[in-house]
């Protein structure tokens, strides 16, 4: 029984040992470490795209601003209105005026929060055409310096300034003057469902 286990395990070393003795070792990794922060910031192109980001946010808060003042207006008044009827019924018209300012304060909520969310879409947007163009540029410098693993600067306590590559990424990525998109297009609607057919009757 033992001279069976100890063959078994002899066969089982024997067949595992080519594989080990194959498996080469990884040479050492050389590290580049970029400061992609930077690059999006300061970018030609990504400048001028935080830019108009920027102004869409100010358009967004000028039309908060708009719709909102009115309605602070007309809600005090009917608050005083309300107050002076003294626990008493408010007649059609002002009730008519309550559910107005009710009406026209939903459909402020409603418009700022479409707006909004177009605006995170944008700024998502944005970030995607950036992040597009910065990958192959940091590959391309890597294959240039001779790395082998890039760092986030964000990632990283401490470097020494000689792996930081930023200015290089930097340089490859103003080469694509090309503008970047602002607007992101609409979310994708859902298929429609097919619509089941009843059986006719008999």
């Amino acid at each position: 029984m033992n001279k069976a286990i100890y063959g078994a395990a002899a066969a089982a070393l024997a067949l595992a040992f080519p594989a080990i003795a194959q498996a080469q070792p990884l040479p050492p990794a050389v590290v580049a470490v970029v400061d992609t922060d930077r690059i999006a910031a300061q970018c030609t192109v990504c400048a001028a795209a935080q830019q108009q980001l920027q102004a869409q946010l100010a358009q967004l808060q000028q039309r908060a601003t708009q719709l909102g003042q009115p309605l602070q207006t007309e809600e005090q008044a009917l608050t005083t209105a309300v107050g002076a009827l003294r626990g008493a019924q408010p007649d059609a018209a002002l009730t008519t005026r309550i559910q107005t300012f009710q009406t026209n304060q939903q459909n402020a909520q409603r418009e700022v929060a479409t707006r909004q969310e177009q605006l995170q879409r944008n700024a998502a947007f944005v970030r995607q055409q950036i992040g597009q163009r910065v990958a192959p540029a940091i590959q391309q410098v890597m294959q240039q310096r001779g790395a082998t693993v890039a760092i986030d600067r964000g990632a990283t306590l401490a470097i020494n300034p000689s792996v930081d590559i930023t200015d290089a990424v930097l340089a490859v990525v103003n080469q694509n003057t090309a503008a970047i998109n602002v607007n992101a297009p609409p979310p994708a609607q859902p298929p429609a469902q097919p619509q089941q057919q009843r059986p006719q009757g008999r």
